[in-house]
């Protein structure tokens, strides 16, 4: 039953939804309180870069029918389905919750998550770090410039801007650059103290959505929707990962990958990042509209930990073939 309750780090975002809508923060704090959250962002994407071995990034990149099925997935096959959602009439979606569906269908994969149920299911390990990791790294050009283009055609009203990717740019692709490059010296010791930093992950995303949560508070974000319309979210949610676990399953078969490649394909191509995709939307959408366009993701976050916890045991659970063979 574990597998299905809540992680400390939802029940903190939750906390944090919570907080804001019963103190929001506002005037000279709310300020304050957005240096510090950015100046932990670019904390949070030094880690990432600094923790990434080059040896990792040279063996992975060695597997590319994997990485550019995944990346397919990920930045193609998601956006899509995010289209297709957006043929939902308003009545059942409104526009400003269809926004940050349509966001959470450009975002790239998780990494921690990914590289963990990987593991459990007995996958591909070393594939599933490099590919969920280019995700990521790839995505901060991606992303942005696919909220752009999907925005535009599907006539909506985006935040995304020159000055929104040169945000994104500065705040998490250089301090990432710079953990990449002091790597080699500081990369093992922190490695070694991966429990020690980790509230820097985890903190860093829970400033973030607290301060995007005041601002969509004092815009009025609660007397916007209806619990119809958040248990459509929720609904939208299973459905699009349900869908995609589908495809990724089927797809890795008939493109005739092993066993180890289809689990790291099924969790990496599945998985969409909340570390990643709460800064962005933080740089690219106004404050007004950040509430809405979070909230999806937030919820699809809870609901893939749970369906691939679930899965992953699963696999852990079969014997695998060499094992049967034996």
């Amino acid at each position: 039953m574990r597998r299905f309750l809540p992680d400390l780090f939802t029940i903190g975002l939750l906390l944090c939804v919570l907080l804001a809508s019963l103190f929001p923060a506002h005037g000279a704090f709310a300020h304050g309180f957005g240096i510090a959250t950015d100046c932990a962002i670019a904390l949070l994407f030094f880690l990432h870069g600094a923790r990434l071995s080059r040896e990792t990034v040279i063996a992975g990149l060695l597997h590319w029918r994997l990485h550019l099925l995944i990346l397919t997935i990920t930045f193609g096959v998601f956006p899509l389905l995010g289209l297709a959602i957006g043929l939902l009439p308003d009545s059942l979606l409104p526009h400003p919750l269809y926004l940050g569906i349509l966001y959470l269908c450009v975002l790239p994969s998780t990494v921690q998550s990914s590289i963990a149920f990987t593991s459990i299911a007995g996958g591909n390990i070393p594939a599933a770090i490099c590919s969920a990791s280019a995700s990521n790294i790839l995505g901060m050009f991606i992303t942005p410039l696919l909220v752009g283009l999907l925005f535009s055609l599907g006539q909506t009203a985006g935040g995304f801007s020159l000055d929104s990717l040169q945000t994104i740019l500065l705040q998490l692709l250089v301090p990432f650059i710079a953990g990449q490059l002091l790597q080699p010296w500081v990369g093992g010791w922190i490695r070694a103290r991966k429990k020690l930093l980790m509230p820097v992950d985890r903190g860093s995303i829970l400033m973030v959505v607290y301060l995007a949560f005041s601002h969509a508070v004092i815009e009025g974000v609660w007397h916007q929707f209806s619990l119809e319309n958040l248990a459509m979210i929720v609904l939208l949610d299973i459905l699009l990962l349900l869908c995609v676990l589908g495809l990724t399953l089927i797809g890795s078969r008939v493109l005739g990958f092993n066993r180890a490649d289809q689990i790291t394909i099924l969790f990496c191509g599945s998985k969409k990042s909340l570390v990643s995709g709460v800064p962005m939307a933080n740089a690219i959408f106004s404050s007004a509209m950040i509430g809405a366009v979070v909230l999806p993701i937030m919820l699809f976050h809870q609901i893939q930990l749970m369906a691939c916890a679930w899965i992953a045991a699963r696999y852990a659970a079969r014997p695998t073939p060499e094992s049967s063979a034996g």
